[in-house]
């Protein structure tokens, strides 16, 4: 299909140049404009990172093809601060902290602008429906409204303009103080870079084929008729790995691309370097794979069974980690226990579903270094891991750790970095590699699913004698952070409280699901969410408070946890007085529910979650129970 010619005015600045019919309007004013600002963080209109204004409608450009912006005014978040100063709004976002990871802060600025365009006097709830399209996984909004509120107010004249500068304080304190990001300015403007916005000349494009199995034996790859294709510079497998594969976090038992078999659907098993996307997916096309199915194991208390398929060779038993721990005689404890609860427990894999998707950029440079630009969060161990893998000294292998679009623990393992260094090396060019959210969602690690099985005894009075947990969860086919989880979750298993008998089991398990790993207090929420969940059980069986029972076995000052760690001081009891006083917390057994609570519906207190609907009345959004 031939290239259609667009015209249209941008930031203010007619422009006329060819594009592609199969362009969005987000594709052209990224790839071709160079106007990296708005981002694409979902592809799908759900994260309203791409928020751009078309004849001063809020749109979201990865919607919209290039075709249907023709001959219109579009204006993109650098439209805000052509000459350098920030927009008002711009400056509330910095004043009230509201960007973090910064990558959904363009879309979030468009889109706060425009609800200020449509009503200047917007209330907070306004304001929060108005945003309602735009997604941000850092800050728990609060701070965002907060910056939109400042600008309304600063606009509207109710605060004069020299709110939005920064509270002074004296040189050298900045502990507990207000004090602003120095990187905000590059966040709320779109100046700063991410690895997906970053180009380099003569730049080629990478597409990796994934496995469409869960467990198979590859017989064959042929990329012979990938490699023919015009456009296409390089094509790679594990056969391309010069020196020993494998990478982890603490097990190196995953190979920069699948090789002998592939063990979870999503892995890669070869990679494309083309002048151009559309180039290198076809080429993936043009790959030939034979496959020998083998039976796949989805569930670890089945791969723990004998004679349960195997992942790994070297795990017969499908074993990542076993962390046992034993205090005292816990079957002694449980025989002077006035009462025993036993119960079962289970959290599920959760998706990091950061807004930046993966995304690098690899070159070598002048005097032969490797190097990698991605938003990885553990570059040092990805340097050795990388410098064994492609055979090289460390001095030839340089890592650089571009702005994080959100994290979470979802970036420390080196699942694409191999594969953009060995292309480099092989095309001699560099290259970048840009995950779609599918794409990032089918092959990147998740929270560690658990199963537990948690037994307490306790005397009447609400002290516990012992507590035997065991805990299995689904590290996935590979080990990446698994061993670091199961040793965290054995360590926080009885939780900060005086247990003189304890029994600990937590174990990792190899299946071929996507892999697990590390995710916000990952090992500490699996058995904490049991723990918690069981002591507010056993007040309930035994008629304490929650809080009460809770106080006469928490850890003091001085005390030493069921893994011999001396602590100095332990702030328990004062969490629990401060949690207990700011919610209002109505004293007593925890068997009354609902509407019911004296502590629900005060007015310092947010409302508890229920179900409602949002009606239209007298042109203001109101909320209904």
């Amino acid at each position: 299909m031939s290239d259609l010619q667009f015209n249209a005015t941008v930031n203010g600045r007619k422009v006329s140049r060819a594009a592609k019919p199969h362009q969005r309007l987000l594709d052209f004013i990224r790839d071709d404009l160079n106007l990296t600002g708005n981002k694409e963080g979902c592809g799908a209109g759900e994260c309203g990172t791409c928020s751009v204004f078309v004849d001063g409608v809020l749109m979201k450009s990865c919607l919209m093809p290039v075709a249907k912006a023709q001959g219109t005014q579009i204006d993109t978040i650098e439209s805000l601060a052509k000459t350098g100063e920030l927009s008002v709004l711009q400056k509330a976002f910095h004043k009230a902290g509201a960007s973090q990871c910064g990558y959904c802060i363009p879309g979030m600025v468009m889109a706060a602008t425009a609800a200020l365009r449509i009503n200047p006097f917007a209330d907070r709830e306004e304001i929060k429906e108005r945003l309602g399209g735009n997604i941000c996984r850092c800050t728990g909004y609060q701070k965002i409204f907060d910056a939109v509120e400042l600008a309304r107010d600063v606009q509207n004249g109710r605060l004069p303009a020299t709110a939005l500068l920064e509270t002074e304080t004296a040189d050298g304190e900045v502990i507990g103080k207000n004090v602003r990001r120095i990187d905000a300015p590059s966040k709320v403007s779109g100046r700063l870079k991410y690895a997906g916005d970053m180009t380099m000349p003569g730049m080629l494009h990478v597409q990796v084929l994934r496995s469409p199995h869960a467990h198979a034996r590859i017989v064959s790859i042929d990329t012979s008729a990938a490699e023919a294709m015009d456009g296409v510079e390089g094509v790679i497998t594990s056969a391309d790995v010069p020196g020993q594969d494998g990478f982890g976090v603490f097990v190196h038992d995953q190979p920069i691309m699948a090789r002998g078999k592939v063990r979870y659907v999503g892995e890669a098993i070869a990679a494309v370097a083309a002048d151009d996307v559309l180039t290198a997916k076809r080429a993936l096309a043009a790959i030939k794979i034979v496959y020998v199915a083998l039976t796949p194991v989805f569930d670890p208390d089945e791969a723990m069974r004998e004679g349960a398929p195997v992942v790994h060779d070297y795990a017969p038993d499908n074993v990542t980690k076993h962390i046992p721990i034993r205090v005292g005689d816990v079957t002694k404890g449980f025989a002077e226990s006035e009462l025993v609860v036993e119960e079962s427990y289970s959290t599920q894999a959760i998706e990091h579903a950061y807004l930046e998707p993966e995304a690098g950029l690899s070159y070598v440079d002048h005097d032969g270094v490797v190097v990698v630009i991605s938003p990885s969060q553990n570059i040092t161990h990805h340097r050795h891991m990388l410098a064994r893998i492609i055979a090289k000294p460390i001095s030839k292998v340089r890592f650089i750790m571009s702005p994080v679009g959100g994290g979470f623990g979802g970036k420390e393992d080196m699942i694409y970095q191999g594969m953009l260094a060995l292309l480099a090396m092989k095309t001699q060019r560099p290259v970048r590699l840009v995950f779609t959210r599918e794409e990032s969602i089918i092959s990147t690690a998740k929270r560690h699913p658990s199963r537990t099985t948690l037994r307490m005894g306790l005397m009447r009075d609400g002290r516990i004698r012992a507590l035997d947990m065991r805990m299995v969860c689904d590290g996935g086919a590979y080990g990446l952070s698994t061993e670091g989880v199961m040793r965290k979750a054995a360590i926080l298993a009885a939780g900060p409280y005086v247990i003189p008998n304890v029994k600990v089991d937590t174990y990792g398990i190899y299946t071929n699901n996507t892999p697990s790993g590390a995710f916000r207090s990952f090992g500490a929420l699996q058995t904490a969410f049991a723990t918690e969940s069981h002591l507010d059980i056993c007040a309930e069986r035994l008629g304490l408070d929650p809080f009460h029972i809770r106080r006469i076995n928490a850890m003091q000052d001085g005390a030493t946890t069921h893994t011999k760690a001396k602590l100095g001081t332990v702030s328990l009891s004062r969490a629990l007085d401060a949690a207990e006083k700011a919610s209002g917390w109505e004293a007593g057994v925890p068997n009354v529910r609902g509407q019911t609570r004296g502590d629900l519906a005060r007015d310092d207190v947010r409302p508890a979650v229920s179900l409602g609907a949002r009606f239209a009345a007298d042109g203001k959004q109101e909320a209904a129970e």
